[in-house]
């Protein structure tokens, strides 16, 4: 089980929403960099990255912060929020991101998906609202079920699928495993749950199922929920 430890940017900060929402905004860092390394040093191998403001503006909006993280930060990253053709996704890999997230285009654009997948390191984020796939920074609802796009991407070279159920994200509500049970079994691909982490005995039901490999942490750390170094003792 491998643990990413979630930093959310906007406007230069390190924040968390609630389901989504970005006037939920909790601001938890000034400087997001300073955050990473803290995670670096507890045994994070991963950090996940989302820029919230390039979500809803379609291209990335906080890359002076993203570079000042990859500049001082040795653990690998990923990043998701307004990557939507090639030439972004090689100015993300160019500055040290370890793999890109593709979210709203997979949805819009399958083929393109594949296409990169087959170049880059791609993960496919699959957010869902009640089944359905949510796009455009959570903003739009599509006609799309979450399974039938995680099944579109089984065999496509894809390194992994980022499952968040948006009405559990940020809530400290537990982890909705039946959820991304279903999206790794019809994808076949490395599935890593999002969405309601609150504390240890998410952890353990994830792991329990022997088919998730991965979970996101994000306010169950900043709220102090779970106990972070604790599980990469354990799980890391």
């Amino acid at each position: 089980m491998t643990l990413y430890p979630a930093i959310d940017l906007k406007d230069g900060k390190a924040v968390r929403l609630t389901k989504g929402l970005m006037e939920s905004a909790k601001i938890y860092s000034d400087e997001p960099w300073m955050l990473v390394k803290k995670f670096e040093e507890m045994g994070a191998g991963w950090v996940h990255l989302v820029d919230l403001n390039g979500a809803f503006a379609g291209e990335p909006k906080n890359l002076e912060q993203i570079i000042k993280i990859r500049q001082n930060c040795n653990v690998k990253l990923e990043l998701g929020g307004g990557i939507r053709d090639e030439a972004t996704i090689k100015k993300m890999l160019e500055i040290g991101i370890d793999r890109v997230i593709l979210g709203s285009i997979a949805v819009k654009d399958s083929k393109f998906v594949k296409e990169m997948a087959a170049k880059y390191p791609i993960a496919v984020g699959i957010d869902a609202i009640n089944g359905f796939v949510a796009v455009e920074g959570w903003g739009e609802v599509s006609e799309m079920r979450a399974t039938d796009l995680a099944r579109e991407f089984a065999n496509a070279g894809v390194e992994a699928i980022i499952c968040t159920d948006v009405s559990k994200d940020g809530t400290l509500s537990g982890v909705n495993v039946d959820f991304t049970v279903e999206i790794a079994r019809a994808s076949g691909i490395s599935t890593i749950a999002s969405g309601g982490v609150k504390d240890e005995s998410d952890i353990e039901a994830l792991v329990s199922t022997n088919i998730v490999d991965g979970v996101i942490i994000g306010k169950a750390y900043y709220e102090g929920t779970l106990d972070l170094p604790k599980m990469f003792r354990r799980f890391g």
